[in-house]
């Protein structure tokens, strides 16, 4: 399967779960946050200290999340995404977004083994609809540039 096409199933998954927000706001994982859920996705914020994020309520685990969710979005480091990974699986979820920075070799391997469909090296902001002015140029440039996955 292409990364293309894991990215379009991933992002036919209405209902995300996204670790990496932080209580101060100004971590990327609050950016896909608050992108996903302007984009028209129920997320649900995954955080194991915090109880409210983005005025929203955050859950600890995957387990606690109050519905069933079809995919995960991870802005972590590595060493946090490869103990997720296994999380993710038990949860019967197959799709896995690695933001820029939480992918690994470990971590790639991991999803793999895991039979999950693993998006890396790509931004999540750049393939939502409605993305921002600074996504869509991107996005762009990518296209024409034929820099964007098949």
């Amino acid at each position: 399967m292409t990364k293309g096409a894991v990215i379009e199933e991933m992002l036919a998954q209405r209902k995300l779960a996204v670790f990496g927000v932080s209580r101060s706001g100004r971590k990327f994982g609050n950016a896909a946050y608050r992108g996903l859920r302007a984009a028209g996705y129920r997320v649900f914020a995954v955080h194991p200290e915090a109880d409210r994020i983005e005025g929203d309520p955050c859950y600890p685990s995957l387990a606690a999340l109050p519905e069933a969710v079809g995919g995960v979005v991870l802005v972590v480091p590595p060493a946090q995404a490869e103990k997720i990974v296994p999380e993710v699986a038990r949860a019967g979820i197959h799709y896995v977004w690695l933001q820029q920075g939480a992918e690994s070799p470990a971590v790639l391997a991991a999803c793999q083994a895991a039979g999950l469909r693993a998006v890396s090296g790509e931004c999540v902001l750049m393939f939502i609809e409605p993305s921002s002015w600074f996504h869509r140029a991107h996005r762009l440039v990518r296209r024409v540039t034929r820099g964007l996955p098949d």
